[in-house]
């Protein structure tokens, strides 16, 4: 495995950089990389990568020794869209996001007419843009890289149907593979244990809300969750929201209940803490791939309450693990985290449910052995 940081000292993980300036300069790449995005000009801030520099050559992965290589992200500066046309040996390409069949955009629009299914064309650009067609630019350069097909592996089923109406990638090979998840780390606590640990209130429902920057980027919609805890707070007197991933802004939000913010959370074993004192997580996304909140709620054994969009419908089973909600209203919202608090014995049941589905679906031994089956392929097919 090669990563941007190393930090630990397992010798079957390295970095590009072999020594301390070569380190210092890798540092710099990102903020390279990101220069040609301050040309575009954007009503919406959204994540983009141009991946027009790159740490890693493509000789030294068709010198090693692999047999397969996996790439998963590989933005920032790590491994540009040119190095890897240069890759000659058979590669699997796990995505997280969209960016690999966009232009420089990591989410983008899922409408019919959106660039990445119908072409990054001059006169399509979005009106809300000006300065240079930064995404139009990117996407051109992987559609001369990338002729030679790769095996794409997709986490959810939503990915893999974007990758296959997309004008890139709509030829090649796709595999949905969830990510795997360690069931022994993410395992239910005693919620009184939980609580206690955290310093969290012992009495009371608890939802959870929680994704780096989640209050800031409008996909993951804190929008939407803030108005349907203001419904909930007045159907269920002394329930609590947590929020993890950002701390508490200089004007928090009134929503009629208590909230907890916990700020950035570095630890598997504090999120198994936070997710079994939790009655409900909430992912209240517009767009999902298969988000680690949710899987790891259920391994946790808490229902997850999200709306029927996207890969958030790979995450739950409706009624069954959790509630599906009519997409991005926020009634139905509320309705789906009250229905979830509300009876004690179905409460049970949702979570039971929810830590076999995690065990059945995304555990280590349930997944990788879907990984090798996809490696054996890819290297007949093609011609590892």
């Amino acid at each position: 495995m090669i990563v941007r940081q190393k930090i630990n000292d397992d010798w079957r993980i390295t970095q590009p950089y072999e020594s301390r300036l070569a380190n210092a300069c890798g540092q710099i790449l990102p903020l390279i990389d990101r220069l040609p995005v301050r040309f575009q000009h954007c009503a919406q801030a959204m994540p983009r990568s141009p991946a027009w520099v790159s740490a890693i050559c493509a000789r030294k992965l068709n010198q090693s020794d692999a047999d397969v290589i996996n790439l998963h992200w590989i933005c920032s500066g790590f491994l540009s869209i040119e190095e890897i046309g240069k890759i000659t040996k058979p590669v699997v390409w796990t995505l997280h996001d969209m960016w690999a069949f966009c232009g420089a955009e990591h989410l983008a629009s899922d409408d019919l007419q959106a660039r990445w299914r119908v072409g990054y064309c001059a006169n399509n650009r979005p009106t809300n843009e000006s300065g240079i067609d930064v995404d139009r630019w990117v996407w051109r350069r992987k559609q001369k890289a990338w002729l030679k097909p790769m095996q794409i592996i997709t986490p959810s089923a939503w990915l893999a149907d974007c990758v296959r109406s997309s004008v890139l990638m709509r030829n090649w090979d796709v595999t949905v593979i969830p990510n795997v998840l360690d069931t022994s780390k993410f395992k239910p606590i005693p919620k009184a244990v939980a609580r206690e640990v955290l310093g969290l209130p012992l009495e009371g429902k608890l939802i959870i809300f929680g994704a780096i920057r989640g209050t800031q980027l409008p996909y993951k919609g804190w929008d939407l969750l803030q108005s349907a805890l203001a419904i909930v707070s007045k159907k269920l007197p002394g329930a609590q929201a947590l929020i993890f991933g950002q701390g508490e802004p200089k004007y928090p939000p009134s929503l009629g209940m208590p909230l907890h913010w916990m700020g950035h959370v570095h630890d598997d074993a504090t999120l198994a803490l936070l997710y079994s004192a939790a009655d409900v997580v909430v992912v209240p996304s517009r767009q999902e791939n298969l988000p680690q909140l949710g899987t790891e709620a259920h391994a946790c054994g808490c229902p997850v309450v999200a709306f029927n969009v996207t890969g958030l419908k790979d995450v739950v089973k409706h009624s069954v693990t959790g509630y599906l909600a009519e997409p991005y209203s926020i009634d139905d919202l509320a309705n789906g985290i009250e229905w979830v608090l509300a009876d004690d014995e179905r409460h049970l049941q949702l979570s039971a449910h929810a830590r076999e589905r995690a065990v059945r679906l995304w555990s280590r031994e349930v997944v990788v052995p879907q990984y090798q089956a996809v490696y054996q392929r890819t290297m007949e097919v093609l011609g590892g």
